[in-house]
């Protein structure tokens, strides 16, 4: 949970991303650097239904999932760029 926070906290770059999973939901990403890695330090997943669920260092895991422990590589994952500002659109609905 401290790594997380460190990196929420410290960022200077951040990067935005939106990603539609086989049932429908969308998964908003925001990622920054490290170590020569993108590592997620926020999620929310917008399922199918409508249900909002949001993961960071604050609330790493619940019944529904948890905050991603992989790095993300957009040239190998199938991720789409987003702004900053949908993904906070997203976030704090």
């Amino acid at each position: 949970m401290a790594y997380f926070q460190a990196l929420d906290e410290n960022a200077t770059r951040r990067h935005h991303f939106r990603h539609t999973d086989e049932e429908g939901g969308l998964w908003y990403i925001e990622a920054v650097p490290d170590r020569d890695e993108l590592i997620v330090i926020k999620q929310a997943e917008l399922t199918s239904a409508g249900r909002l669920h949001r993961y960071s260092w604050e609330h790493l895991e619940d019944e529904h999932g948890g905050l991603t422990d992989q790095a993300i590589d957009p040239e190998e994952d199938p991720l789409e760029v987003i702004p900053a500002e949908e993904f906070q659109r997203v976030w704090t609905r």
